[in-house]
């Protein structure tokens, strides 16, 4: 119900045809920038703060550019790029957007391969420097490099000390500079090892420059940089020259789908996005695999090549339950079994009164769990039905079976995004108060002191706008109880692939157990993890385990879900308040290829998050205890 914050979507386009093609097919100079366009557009829920895109043309005369980058800040960075692109164009007269060859020498834009990139921040940086694609310029065509992702790395100290080692000298220590850096010396050194065939074969001058061209193995840039990084990513690049090449993280972490005709070679965060774009089906499309990079050549050439050795395949659940857009054909049905998955611990926070149960759902995020919930349920009434028709026996009255026949299960809009809180109302008092008027309820979709009301959400994590607003408001339908859901398990951990949730004091489960050791007399155990993580800082990467665990171990995860409701529940609500979260064997059952948990188990998948974790605690802790 509080949106949290992901880093990022990217787009890479490769047009196989020359700029003829495209016209003669589709009546359009600008195929590859469509694409490029409505992919970005398709995945803008994963990125707010900013985008950006870069752009080269395979022909170029010397002394012409041939590669380019836009970037912009804010919500409407898409439009305000494409905007702008396109006003350059509206300025060709009919006889200029005849020739092709006037329009690849004249705007910027039209050319052979994209990159796009859709921002938000991770680290709380968010300035026009911040956004994607980042650019490497050399007069060399193919040491030139744009390159962006969507990535966090979590031994940014190891990487840049990798770097420095080399002679390098970053000028800032971001892990996006690190990346752009280190590619960019690899990839220099692979340009010189291409130098010296090119000079053992006799060649000179500019055949040297198209010899280097077209030959560049970007597999062996991404073979000698990657090794180190630790952490989750898709990371994607273009070359002056003409290479392109997208890699996943050995552990699958992070998303990348592709798809090639003998047109285009497009690259992805999201299925939906190339499927809409190119309107294909989706046995179509292809997933990147883990440690595996896409690359294609000057030619237009593509290979997969598997760059770093597998590791355990653990790519992100909050994927599924969450941040992906949910018309894709899998997440879909994933999000409405995390809902049936849901029925029985329903059941009992409703002592099984299903005739006094309306059911709903906020926010929209969480409408196809809602779904899967309702069907669920569903199925138990007819389950019921049919207990109870035999229950009358062999002449059964036909009123009996009507009453019957007739339960349904109650599925209501209950509650609607009503106003968004404008920035400048920020005092605690007036802004508490608004608060509590983000979303209205249907009046008269509950028999008022008799119904239970089920709400379901994707996920509870730092549970603000329940206690400043949902349940106050939907209180005044005056049910009997309020069951808020959550398809998702008590999110218990910091994520450091991606997603921006980083301090330990954020999240609700985190302040319920710290209430029950403060409560049971048991806060020395805080202490105790605290020295215990302390001691991790020394260990080898191999050796690190998550001591945040601890916290949690004495309690069960209906101690702690009550705990949450007491800290939730405002002052004046009538209703009885409760809140059943979902299993991480539920999790599990309802998306079975994706089994990265660590925000809920505390499993992190990679010795730097596990780092990480114990590193957050260290800072709570030093904090409260200033």
């Amino acid at each position: 119900m509080e949106p949290l914050r992901h880093n990022c979507g990217m787009v890479m386009v490769r047009l196989l045809k020359p700029m003829s093609h495209y016209r003669k097919k589709y009546n359009s100079i600008q195929y590859g920038l469509s694409r490029l366009y409505l992919m970005m557009e398709k995945q803008k829920n994963r990125g707010q703060e900013g985008a950006g895109i870069a752009a080269v043309k395979l022909v170029a005369n010397p002394g012409e550019d041939y590669m380019y980058r836009e970037r912009a800040l804010g919500a409407g960075a898409i439009s305000e790029i494409f905007d702008g692109i396109q006003s350059q164009l509206a300025k060709a007269t009919p006889e200029q957007l005849a020739s092709d060859k006037y329009i690849m020498r004249n705007y910027p834009f039209i050319g052979d391969l994209y990159l796009g990139h859709l921002r938000y921040s991770s680290g709380g940086r968010n300035s026009i420097s911040d956004v994607h694609p980042f650019l490497r310029r050399n007069n060399w065509r193919a040491k030139n490099l744009a390159l962006c992702g969507n990535f966090t790395i979590t031994n940014e100290h190891e990487v840049f000390q990798e770097i420095i080692s080399k002679g390098q000298h970053p000028r800032s220590y971001t892990s996006s500079y690190f990346m752009l850096e280190q590619v960019g010396h690899r990839l220099d050194r692979e340009v010189e090892r291409v130098f010296k065939i090119a000079e053992e074969k006799g060649l000179q001058g500019v055949d040297i420059t198209n010899f280097i061209d077209e030959n560049v193995d970007m597999a062996n840039v991404l073979a000698s940089s990657s090794p180190v990084w630790d952490g989750g990513y898709v990371i994607g690049g273009i070359t002056g020259s003409g290479e392109s090449f997208a890699i996943r993280d050995p552990w699958g972490i992070r998303t990348a789908f592709w798809y090639k005709d003998d047109e285009i070679i497009v690259v992805a965060s999201e299925r939906p996005a190339i499927q809409t774009s190119l309107n294909i089906e989706a046995d179509k499309v292809h997933e990147l695999q883990p440690g595996q990079a896409i690359l294609i050549n000057k030619k237009g050439e593509m290979r997969l090549e598997q760059i770093i050795p597998q590791k355990a395949m653990l790519s992100c659940s909050f994927e599924r339950v969450y941040f992906s857009r949910g018309n894709d054909t899998d997440i879909y049905l994933e999000r409405k079994e995390l809902g049936r998955q849901l029925v029985e611990p329903v059941l009992k926070a409703i002592d099984n009164d299903v005739d006094h149960a309306v059911f709903s759902f906020i926010p929209n995020t969480a409408e196809v769990a809602s779904f899967g919930l309702v069907e669920g349920f569903e199925q138990y009434l007819n389950r019921k039905k049919i207990e109870d028709i035999k229950a009358l026996g062999d002449h059964p009255k036909s009123e009996d079976i009507e009453r019957i026949l007739s339960k349904r299960v109650r599925n209501e809009k209950v509650a609607w995004k009503d106003i968004k809180l404008r920035t400048f109302i920020t005092a605690g008092n007036s802004r508490n108060e608004l608060a509590a008027h983000v979303y209205d309820i249907t009046y008269g979709s509950l028999e008022k002191n008799v119904d239970n009301l089920v709400i379901i959400d994707d996920s509870i994590v730092r549970g603000t706008t329940l206690r400043e607003s949902i349940i106050y408001i939907l209180d005044r339908l005056s049910p009997k109880r309020i069951v808020i859901v959550s398809s998702s398990p008590q999110v218990r951990y910091p994520d450091y692939y991606g997603i921006d949730m980083s301090s330990m004091d954020h999240f609700i489960a985190f302040k319920a157990a710290l209430a029950l050791l403060e409560e049971r007399g048991m806060w020395h155990l805080v202490t105790d993890v605290y020295c215990k993580c302390r001691e991790q800082l020394t260990k080898a990467p191999a050796e690190r385990v998550n001591c945040v665990k601890e916290i949690y171990a004495p309690f069960t995860e209906e101690e702690i879900s009550d705990k949450i409701v007491e800290l939730l529940t405002p002052p004046n609500v009538k209703a009885e308040v409760k809140i059943v979260y979902q299993t991480l064997d539920g999790l599990h059952k309802a998306c079975p290829n994706h089994p990265g948990d660590w925000y809920f188990s505390g499993d992190f998948p990679t010795p730097g998050g596990t780092l990480l974790v114990n590193k957050a605690f260290i800072d709570y802790y030093e904090q409260y205890n200033k």
